[in-house]
C-alpha cells in the first residue's frame, strides 16, 4: 500500500492517546511537541505522564475505555496492551471521522507515525510503511549523523534573510544566485563549529553580493 506524505499542523487541536504506558508516553509526548491539547485516558501512567499531569500539561481520564470516549478528537492514538481494545477504539474513532494510529497494529488505523529527526523547523521523516521499524531506526541514526542541529540554526539564520532578500532582490535570478551561495557546505560548517556569528556575515554578504549582480 502507497502512503500519502503529510505534516500535520496540531496546534491546539484535541487530541486523545488511549493508554498509558511506555508507548503511550512517547506518543504523548511528540503531540505535546506539536502543541496539541492532549487527553491521556488510562486508570494507570508512567511516572513522566503522572508528572505531566501534575503540572497541568494534559488531561487525564483515570479509568479504562467506554464507547463514546474519542468522540470530538481530532487524533486518537490506541496505545493500551490489549489488542482487542485497540481494535475498538479504532473502529470507534474512524466511524466518527477522527485521523486514527493504533500502536502495535498500524493496519487498523488510518495514519502511521514516522520515524523522525528534528532540529527546529527541520523535520526528516522515514517510513517503511510498519514493514520494518528496525530498518527505520537505522536510517534515522544514519540521517541524524549527517543533518545535525547546524541544519536548524541554518534554518532560522536563513528565515531572517528571507526578509533582507525580498527587499534587495526583484529578480528570480538574483534569488537562485542568493541560494547558490548560502546552500553551502562551508555555512553549514561554521554553524557546526558553534561560529554563529561567522556564518551569519557569509548569508548577508550573499545577499549583498546578489543584490548587485546584473
Amino acid at each position: 500500500m502507497h502512503l500519502y506524505p503529510v505534516n500535520l499542523q496540531i496546534n491546539n487541536r484535541s487530541c486523545i492517546v488511549v493508554g498509558g504506558g511506555s508507548v503511550a508516553e512517547r506518543k504523548v509526548l511528540a503531540l505535546l511537541a506539536a502543541g496539541a491539547c492532549v487527553t491521556v485516558l488510562s486508570p494507570e501512567v508512567t511516572q513522566k505522564l503522572a508528572e505531566l499531569i501534575q503540572k497541568e500539561k494534559l488531561i487525564h481520564i483515570i479509568r479504562s475505555y467506554r464507547e463514546g470516549d474519542v468522540t470530538g478528537f481530532f487524533i486518537v492514538i490506541c496505545a493500551t496492551n490489549n489488542g482487542a481494545v485497540n481494535k475498538l477504539v479504532a473502529e470507534e474513532a474512524s466511524k466518527a471521522g477522527a485521523l486514527v494510529n493504533v500502536a502495535d497494529a498500524p493496519e487498523l488505523g488510518n495514519f502511521n507515525v514516522p520515524s523522525q529527526i528534528a532540529h527546529g523547523d527541520l523535520l526528516i521523516t522515514i517510513s517503511t510503511g510498519g514493514k520494518s521499524p528496525a530498518l527505520a531506526k537505522r536510517l534515522g541514526a544514519e540521517l541524524a549523523q549527517q543533518y545535525g542541529p547546524e541544519y536548524g540554526i541554518y534554518l532560522d539564520l536563513i528565515a531572517e534573510a528571507r526578509t533582507k532578500m525580498k527587499k534587495s532582490m526583484q529578480s528570480s535570478k538574483k534569488r537562485e544566485a542568493f541560494w547558490r551561495q548560502t546552500i553551502d557546505q562551508e555555512i553549514i560548517n561554521l554553524l557546526k563549529d558553534g561560529k554563529i556569528k561567522e556564518a551569519e556575515a557569509k548569508i548577508n554578504n550573499a545577499i549583498g553580493c546578489s543584490g548587485s549582480e546584473s
